[in-house]
């Protein structure tokens, strides 16, 4: 080794000992500790039920993903549709292997159940009938999904006997609803009465389309949203994940939001206790309009007013 390598070497090592030890600051530290105990309410996470995980072993790699993204807690909510019936006992089968799976393979991951129930006339009958039946842990919060096309006329009347019967209705992803995103105004008047709405993670960083994702960020700038999930169904085009979508809400709404739609909220559901008092909800009175939908020349005209 020539004379001046040997000095760049001691150099070297003599600044890498008066170097400090490097420290996470402390806001950073509390992001990272937000990031590792978030619940994920809604996803299909449970194999061989519905449109969800096709057998075990992609359920466990979703879980594994899942806890990597920073999710501590799911509750699995597999369909109750017309298309896909809602089994109770083979639920509860499903989850037994599902959680020893996860713990052969050493997956720190708590799960619960619910179900994605979807809204008709049969099902909301039996779940007036059986209020615990359908409801996440057997608790009072429940999931509803509305048709695609056409919203019931008497949907105003179906959340109140929902209630009436103990039920606390979280509607999930309005923003993929394209009868709501036509005319958000029955949702305006839904969250005046109390109604909760959950937000797919995904429609939030654009994985669900441009207008999804439009009406997704309008709900949360208005702090429309209580709740933000994956609906997960699978490990590639539809994977668990909550800490992409986290991190524009904490952006653009700030981290008190955020730790609400992913921890806070989602633990309430989770145990059945009452939700903490919520950001106060903006522009009640405007609803959420597609420009996109809108003829040319209107657009134009209202861009040059």
């Amino acid at each position: 080794m020539y004379g001046y390598e040997m000095v760049l070497v001691v150099c070297v090592l003599a600044m890498r000992r008066r170097l400090p030890k490097i420290r996470l600051p402390e806001k950073m530290t509390n992001v990272c500790y937000a990031a590792e105990r978030m619940i994920d309410i809604h996803n299909h996470l449970l194999h061989a039920l519905d449109d969800g995980s096709p057998d075990l072993e992609t359920s466990v790699a979703m879980a594994r993903l899942a806890v990597a993204d920073g999710i501590t807690h799911m509750v699995c909510t597999p369909h109750a549709s017309s298309a896909f019936t809602f089994a109770p006992e083979k639920i509860e089968q499903r989850l037994e292997e599902l959680r020893s799976a996860l713990r052969t393979a050493d997956i720190p991951l708590t799960l619960g159940r619910g179900c994605d129930f979807h809204i008709s006339y049969d099902n909301v009958r039996d779940a007036l009938a059986n209020p615990k039946k359908y409801t996440l842990n057997g608790g009072e919060y429940l999931l509803i999904e509305l048709p695609d096309l056409n919203i019931p006329p008497a949907m105003d009347q179906l959340l109140y006997d929902l209630r009436l019967a103990g039920m606390t209705p979280i509607l999930t992803h309005p923003e993929r609803n394209p009868a709501l995103q036509r005319d958000s105004s029955r949702l305006r008047s839904w969250l005046e009465g109390g109604l909760l709405v959950q937000v797919t993670a995904n429609s939030v960083t654009g994985g669900m389309g441009k207008t999804a994702q439009k009406m997704a960020h309008e709900l949360l700038s208005k702090h429309w949203v209580h709740f933000l999930a994956s609906d997960a169904h699978n490990t590639s085009t539809r994977p668990p994940g909550l800490t992409a979508a986290k991190a524009w809400v904490d952006r653009r709404c700030g981290s008190h939001y955020a730790e609400l739609l992913t921890t806070t909220n989602p633990a309430a559901a989770f145990h059945s206790a009452p939700l903490p008092e919520q950001e106060e909800m903006q522009d009640l009175e405007e609803e959420f309009v597609d420009e996109s939908a809108q003829p040319w020349w209107k657009r134009l005209f209202e861009r040059l007013n």
